[in-house]
């Protein structure tokens, strides 16, 4: 079959200067000069897609602290094998985190930071001789102090422990500086996928006991976020799951969460957070933002940007 060219000489043509455009001279990024600060940096970004998302993350949380209401981190292990507990432990410490969210891994990864000053084996290696996950301080630290006071919740007995047991590297642990600051830090866990739920110290009715407190302290700060932020970092399945039951349950208990901004923080982008952080829980009324990238790139710049507009 033979077909012949269409004829374009016949196409309307618009006015480019009545035509719509999504990107003008005015959103464009500016060239970078030495010695400037922070904020000229922030300022010379482009104003379109994540460099905008990133300061409307920063802007939300500088309005919700001045405000006075809550900024929730629920953060993966990644976060943490990837050095950036100092840096959440200054906010904390300068009153911008409100509370911490942990899977179970975070709390392995922290102990492990705070115990021997260095976390994150080999797995594969240590996988084809069955010895992966056989720390014995790891475990035995770790279910020991959630068996002795699992109402009390698993981040809650486990920092607590740390600061008791004051090990050398304590001063770099999340959960031991959470339970010093009285600040709120929950731990999520699904028995059998922790390393530690293979020990011979390992209580799963403590485990349970204690995670279930902590969900129920985790929904108590999720039932006040209104006009504040949650941010979900480097969690694909388990944190966004939990955060959007215990939106649920505060609502079916009568608490108004909405107009609050949800932020979404990790290397891909994924089905859950996605739809559980960033779309879902802001349906009716906020706003959610998704950030791509490695962490210990994006959390520190994101960070700093809050410090500096707390400062302003």
């Amino acid at each position: 079959m033979t077909m012949d060219p269409i004829d374009l000489s016949r196409l309307k043509l618009s006015d480019l200067d009545l035509r719509p455009s999504k990107v003008d001279s005015q959103m464009l990024g500016r060239p970078w000069q030495p010695g400037g600060s922070l904020a000229k940096f922030v300022h010379s970004l482009p104003r379109v897609l994540a460099a905008d998302d990133l300061r409307a993350a920063a802007d939300a949380v500088v309005r919700a602290r001045r405000a006075g209401r809550p900024v929730i981190l629920a953060m993966g292990a990644h976060v943490i094998k990837v050095g950036l507990n100092p840096l959440i432990i200054d906010a904390m410490e300068a009153g911008v985190l409100t509370g911490l969210a942990f899977n179970g891994a975070g709390v392995i990864h922290d102990t492990e930071m705070a115990l021997a000053g260095r976390t994150s084996e080999d797995v594969a290696e240590a996988l084809a001789d069955g010895s992966f996950g056989t720390a014995r301080q790891t475990g035995e630290f770790i279910n020991r102090a959630v068996a002795a006071a699992p109402q009390d919740g698993l981040g809650r007995a486990v920092g607590r422990a740390l600061l008791q047991a004051a090990p050398a590297c304590v001063q770099v642990s999340l959960l031991a500086a959470a339970c010093r600051l009285d600040i709120p830090a929950t731990v999520h866990v699904s028995i059998g996928a922790d390393i530690i739920h293979m020990h011979p110290s390992f209580d799963g009715a403590a485990t349970g006991q204690a995670s279930h407190a902590d969900f129920r302290l985790f929904t108590a700060q999720v039932a006040r976020l209104k006009g504040g932020v949650y941010f979900n970092v480097g969690s694909a399945v388990m944190l966004p799951e939990v955060f959007l039951k215990a939106l649920s349950a505060a609502r079916n208990l009568g608490h108004e969460v909405k107009d609050f901004t949800t932020v979404n923080l990790d290397m891909i982008r994924h089905y859950r957070p996605l739809t559980n952080v960033v779309t879902r829980p802001v349906l009716t009324g906020g706003r959610g933002l998704c950030i791509t990238g490695h962490h210990e790139i994006n959390l520190p710049l994101l960070l700093a940007m809050i410090k500096e507009g707390l400062a302003a």
